[in-house]
């Protein structure tokens, strides 16, 4: 089971909350929520599972471990030192999954942070809207093309007699020859 997992952007500034495609849904995982709330990892991942009725499995849900294993490679480097990697298997927020969270945590820093990701998931659906608005225009060309080279190629077909060069006139034959005439009636 190879579950896709895309980053928003590889180059996207720290300012910008890092939204993941998981399940073919973005989200965000815990440990970059916990940084934009401002609260350790531990504390917000705790602050979930002690509310856990407010959060259904479409708002934050546990990533498999070959989820895990690819999003870690796409990440690249891992910390140096004891204790650094985590034990547990992490969360991923979705945008409702995000509010939610920071209507859990005690943190005046979550409140105003909340409509920063909000707007972050809004600005990536817009993004998407934009790309298959873009993406339908091209199959529109694509079929318009498809039907304009049939047409060209029927035209080709039918100048292609004018374009051939006329036969050659027969040569004249060299020598005597004969030519057998039939008899006249009187």
């Amino acid at each position: 089971m190879d579950q896709a997992v895309t980053t928003k952007s590889s180059s996207a500034p720290a300012s910008e909350p890092r939204i993941l495609t998981i399940r073919n849904r973005p989200v965000l995982l815990d440990s970059d929520l916990a940084a934009i709330y401002g609260v350790e990892t531990k504390a917000l991942n705790r602050a979930v599972k002690r509310n856990a009725e407010r959060f259904p499995e479409e708002f934050v849900f546990i990533l498999e471990p070959q989820e895990v294993a690819s999003l870690r490679r796409q990440i690249g480097t891992l910390k140096t030192g004891r204790g650094q990697h985590r034990k547990y298997l992490p969360y991923v927020f979705s945008e409702h999954g995000a509010l939610m969270a920071s209507t859990v945590i005690n943190s005046p820093r979550a409140v105003s942070m909340s409509i920063y990701i909000i707007r972050a998931f809004i600005k990536m659906r817009e993004d998407l809207a934009a790309n298959a608005a873009i993406l339908k225009r091209l199959a529109e060309i694509d079929k318009s093309l498809l039907l304009h080279d049939s047409a060209l190629r029927d035209i080709y077909q039918k100048l292609r007699p004018l374009l051939e060069p006329p036969p050659l006139p027969p040569k004249p034959e060299i020598g005597f020859h004969v030519r057998s005439q039939q008899p006249k009636d009187r």
